[in-house]
């Protein structure tokens, strides 16, 4: 007696297809799995069998060999449970449903049969959209697969309310998702930019950040307000889209940080993680590879705290996801890739103690405790880092001030409409602003005039920028002109742009 059912794995945030093949035979009483299946996959032959006899099938004492093709691909999670009982029940002829090639299903199974919900419901809805089936998935996950559209999610609560369906005895209604109501009901938090006193010059180095996706350091005494504006960047930047919505809740699903009530991420992601986070949880990893933080924070904000507090071999892998966008977690079974294309914020002090530089403090630290501290920062990561401001210490006149500072919603629209002519520029290409411009184009995209460049020319020489630096100075300057309705960059934008990288000198 052989059955076949269609079911679904994860490789990054992207599902293939598998196929779950039962044959049952006569012989000693045995269960094998076959098709490189880890643990959490070998242990469900025990939650099968309990969960086949306890909703009232008979589950004999045969010998059963489940395999799972392709088999070349290592199997892991518990997805696998439902559609094993389902073949097992159709070789066992109590499914008498000879169209089960139409349906894709996956689901945790318990002891009394019923369906438990399962991590990367919506990348399998993606799939099951493009071949064309239905997808019949845990009932708590049918909203998140809805989101995909155009496809037939069923949800089901027991395996024999599932049996029943499929034998013709049940009607289940197919779930339905609007993505738009998602957008409507997001909580964007009672943050806004207005509520940090001062820092005028932060604000701005902020805007221009937003503008163009740009890579961000604050370096300033503590209490002087690095936290509160890091936290209200996302209220500055261009609301999600639905593909980049669909695409970071596929991340987010993955990893299985998806909140049972949230079927879509609707809001720019802000993940602030602490400093003593691991290489691993930072870009992703483990013994079964997950995403990391970066990654969680795609098309958001990744906002590190107290910069040189994190071991400098967790900093340093930023690198490679902070240019390409993407991070790929190499193992000796597979190799797995996951989008990274985040907002660098960081924060950090002048020094161990915090007040150097400080004009109302004095600094207690020595030459060589600065110099260690700050070199914690490797030149290459800060190469990377479009933009550095100094946030200095608030004066008790501006705290105190009644005056109304400009907010968020001031400033968004500035920055969409930045956004806008990014878009319009680059609706040929592969690029979603200018912090993202290949270097092959930079040239292209960011001409400038004669003054310009001996303004820059000056600023190299002296400053002892890199290669690097000089490109993010010109797409910074392409981002001032846009935020300016400027056509072409101008000296004034160039200077500006120079102005945010005068850290370089004093920190490497």
């Amino acid at each position: 007696m052989l059955a076949r059912v269609l079911t679904s794995a994860n490789i990054g945030i992207d599902a293939y297809l598998v196929e779950v093949e039962v044959d049952i035979s006569r012989g000693v009483p045995y269960f094998s799995t076959v098709g490189l299946p880890d643990n959490a996959v070998k242990e469900s032959k025990d939650r099968v069998r309990s969960a086949v006899k306890n909703s009232g099938y008979t589950f004999p004492s045969r010998r059963f060999t489940v395999n799972l093709a392709p088999a070349h691909v290592k199997k892991e999670g518990t997805t696998f449970d439902l559609p094993m009982a389902v073949g097992i029940l159709k070789a066992l002829d109590a499914i008498k449903n000879d169209g089960l090639d139409n349906f894709i299903i996956l689901g945790e199974l318990s002891l009394d049969g019923r369906i438990k919900p399962i991590t990367g419901a919506l990348p399998a809805a993606v799939m099951a959209k493009e071949l064309k089936k239905k997808l019949i998935l845990p009932m708590e996950n049918t909203k998140e697969a809805a989101i995909a559209g155009e496809v037939e999610v069923l949800g089901v609560d027991t395996l024999s309310n599932l049996v029943e369906f499929l034998n013709g005895g049940r009607a289940i209604a197919p779930a339905t998702g609007d993505a738009k109501g998602y957008f409507e009901s997001a909580e964007h938090g009672h943050l806004d930019l207005s509520d940090v006193k001062g820092q005028g010059s932060v604000k701005r180095a902020l805007e221009v950040a937003a503008a163009g996706g740009h890579n961000v350091l604050m370096i300033g005494p503590p209490g002087t307000g690095k936290t509160m504006l890091a936290m209200r960047v996302p209220t500055i930047l261009p609301c999600i889209t639905l593909d980049e919505a669909i695409e970071t809740t596929k991340v987010h699903s993955v990893a299985g940080v998806l909140p049972p009530e949230r079927a879509l991420v609707a809001e720019r992601p802000f993940r602030a993680p602490h400093h003593t986070i691991s290489d691993a949880g930072l870009i992703g990893g483990g013994r079964i590879p997950r995403p990391g933080e970066v990654s969680l924070a795609h098309n958001g904000v990744l906002f590190l705290d107290e910069l040189p507090e994190f071991k400098k071999n967790v900093l340093n892998v930023l690198r490679q996801p902070m240019e390409d966008g993407r991070v790929l977690i190499a193992r000796a079974a597979t190799s797995l890739s996951y989008p990274a294309e985040f907002m660098l914020v960081g924060a950090m002090n002048p020094c161990p103690c915090g007040h150097f530089g400080d004009l109302h403090k004095e600094c207690t630290c020595t030459p060589m405790q600065i110099m260690n501290y700050r070199s914690r920062i490797s030149g290459p990561l800060l190469d990377r880092i479009d933009i550095h401001c100094t946030v200095p210490a608030v004066r008790f006149r501006e705290l105190s001030s009644e005056a109304v500072a400009e907010t968020s919603s001031e400033v968004k629209k500035r920055v969409d409409k930045a956004r806008g002519v990014q878009a319009e520029r680059f609706k040929d290409k592969k690029v979603s602003s200018n912090a993202r411009i290949p270097a092959r184009l930079v040239k292209k995209y960011c001409p400038i005039c004669k003054d310009s460049m001996r303004l820059l020319e000056t600023a190299v020489d002296r400053l002892g920028l890199s290669a690097r630096a000089y490109t993010r100075i010109l797409k910074v300057s392409r981002t001032i002109a846009d935020l300016e309705g400027a056509k072409d960059i101008l000296p004034h934008h160039v200077s500006e742009a120079i102005q945010y990288r005068t850290l370089d000198r004093e920190i490497v």
